[in-house]
């Protein structure tokens, strides 16, 4: 099949850039022609001329400002699906969040093209169907959407190898987001004091955040050099390769995702899959996607964390069969193979879509 997958920030430094990867590896991996649709193309014009049959975009206002709904309607008539991802119908967002989207409920744009038929052919979220920050998205729209979690990239499972230069007793790798500081303050810093605790990934210092912010403006504005200012600290394989290389692999949220409990981050199941042991935050759908205590260790509160912590550096033995299972489970159910199969199902009108 050919795909076309709308990529507004070919640069980014943050969390698009690995789900980016992981559903191009993916799609390649399983035979099928993945196009990357990036500010520098002319999306209809490309669309049309490479005849894709599957277009995978989004609602938010980056991606909307790229797209001519009337032209893509067009070729929605030709033969081509377009599956949108919608953002919250009632966000938990800061409006101070630089290109975060508004609730859904409050973009009358959004709302009229959902109702026109205009947004797409099917719509999915990374949220599970209970979740609160979805309620009214159907009553108002008639519109149903599928749940795709997140994922993780098995095409980097042979990079997965243990490395002195990452070799941690605890490790993280993430943005330091503004809505998790507090949370970091009060149960990853601390462990620092007892246990070797490496931490990468962005935002970590005021320099790269204010950096990170004009890198962003510049991204929406579509201004080159500035765009691209700060590169990825890390390559796609070195995560693998930091889980692989530390005994204990933490996983944090923010705070939104733990109060609504409808979706969790990649990490969840990129630790399992490349040989880590995680100890996560309570995320309720965690609970659904892995057996607690038995494929992953997920910590109730703070006092359960730390304990946990301490209980697994001590028992290394105990760490093993966690592990195996936690990978066997992402495997079987969690990987952006199995997105990829669920979104070609929905293309195709299959029912186990």
């Amino acid at each position: 099949m050919r795909i076309a997958y709308h990529y507004p920030y070919p640069d980014t430094i943050y969390a698009y850039r690995t789900i980016y990867h992981g559903f191009k590896n993916a799609f390649e991996d399983l035979g099928h022609t993945f196009l990357p649709m990036t500010p520098d193309h002319n999306l209809i014009a490309r669309l049309e001329r490479e005849r894709v049959e599957l277009f995978i975009t989004a609602s938010h206002f980056v991606y909307r400002k790229y797209v001519d709904y009337q032209a893509l309607r067009r070729l929605r008539r030709q033969g081509l699906f377009v599956l949108t991802k919608l953002d919250f119908w009632n966000s938990p967002l800061r409006p101070m969040r630089f290109n975060e989207a508004r609730s859904l409920k409050d973009d009358a744009e959004v709302v009229r093209l959902i109702e026109s038929g205009l947004l797409g052919d099917a719509y999915y979220h990374v949220v599970e169907q209970d979740d609160a920050r979805m309620d009214g998205f159907t009553q108002v729209t008639g519109q149903t959407y599928h749940t795709i979690p997140l994922a993780a990239d098995k095409t980097l499972m042979s990079q997965a190898v243990a490395e002195a230069r990452f070799q941690a007793d605890i490790s993280f790798v993430g943005s330091y987001l503004p809505d998790k500081r507090s949370y970091f303050d009060r149960i990853v810093f601390p462990l620092a004091r007892k246990h070797a605790l490496r931490l990468y990934g962005q935002d970590w210092n005021l320099l790269d955040r204010t950096l990170g912010m004009v890198q962003k403006a510049g991204q929406y504005f579509h201004l080159p050099l500035i765009r691209s200012l700060q590169r990825p600290k890390l390559g796609l394989a070195d995560e693998a390769k930091i889980y692989a290389s530390s005994l204990v692999s933490i996983n944090v949220h923010e705070a939104y995702q733990r109060k609504f409990g409808g979706d969790c981050n990649e990490r969840t199941f990129k630790i399992p899959l490349f040989g880590g042991f995680e100890i996560t935050d309570d995320v309720a759908c965690i609970r659904r996607y892995f057996k607690a205590d038995q494929e992953m260790i997920v910590a109730r509160d703070e006092a359960d964390w730390f304990g946990k912590v301490e209980h697994y550096l001590r028992h290394p033995g105990q760490r093993l069969s966690i592990m195996e299972a936690g990978r066997a489970r992402v495997l079987k159910n969690h990987t952006y193979h199995n997105r990829v199969d669920q979104m070609i199902a929905i293309a195709t009108g299959r029912k186990d879509a």
